[in-house]
């Protein structure tokens, strides 16, 4: 075996190795971003459940108010069913309607907003509203490293041969989020009324 040989077995090897190398770590973060997405879902069903529990709960001093509420959980929700980061989004928004409904709810029955059980479901609610934002936090990180290894040479070359894309972000519609009270301030008030 002559000297070149050698040297293009080698360079050979090592572009093979490196194509091996960058595969393992795309299929690894398409996996982390597939999984945060998972646990989006989760978050978001949970989420949803709190809120229909919260209606229910209304409907016993707003029957008109908390049924329109009901049904329009009931034709948000995905159950599981959000695959992307505008599917994400808009269920993001669609939650802030109806939670600042009821929050609209809460406000015009006093009695309802000092009921224990109303409190309770608020927390719990605040509690889902915190992981989903760590769950958002956690997809973007890894879209983040996933939209790199994409769109940097030379990984970009073994990403657009394996067909890997870049990763949509999840984001905060500004306009919604002044839209709706801030969900600490919400709960605020709830606890030093109770």
């Amino acid at each position: 075996m002559t000297t070149i040989s050698i040297i293009i077995l080698i360079i050979v090897l090592g572009v093979l190795f490196y194509v091996f190398n960058t595969q393992r770590e795309l299929v690894r973060l398409d996996e982390l971003c597939k999984n945060a997405f998972s646990q989006i879902a989760v978050q978001l069903n949970s989420r949803w459940d709190a809120v229909l529990a919260l209606a229910k709960m209304a409907a016993q001093y707003s029957k008109h108010e908390s049924e329109t509420i009901i049904k329009t959980i009931q034709a948000r929700r995905m159950d599981g069913q959000v695959k992307t980061a505008a599917e994400a989004n808009e269920q993001q928004g669609a939650f802030a309607q109806v939670l600042g409904r009821l929050i609209a709810v809460g406000e015009a029955y006093p009695e309802l907003k000092a009921n224990e059980q109303y409190s309770k479901t608020m927390d719990g609610i605040n509690d889902y509203e915190e992981k989903v934002r760590q769950s958002r936090m956690v997809y973007n990180d890894t879209a983040t490293k996933m939209n790199r290894m994409v769109r940097q040479w030379p990984s970009s070359i073994v990403a657009s041969m394996l067909h890997f894309n870049e990763r949509e972000y999840l984001t905060v519609d500004e306009e919604k989020k002044s839209a709706y009270p801030n969900l600490d301030d919400v709960f605020k008030t709830n606890n030093e009324q109770a």
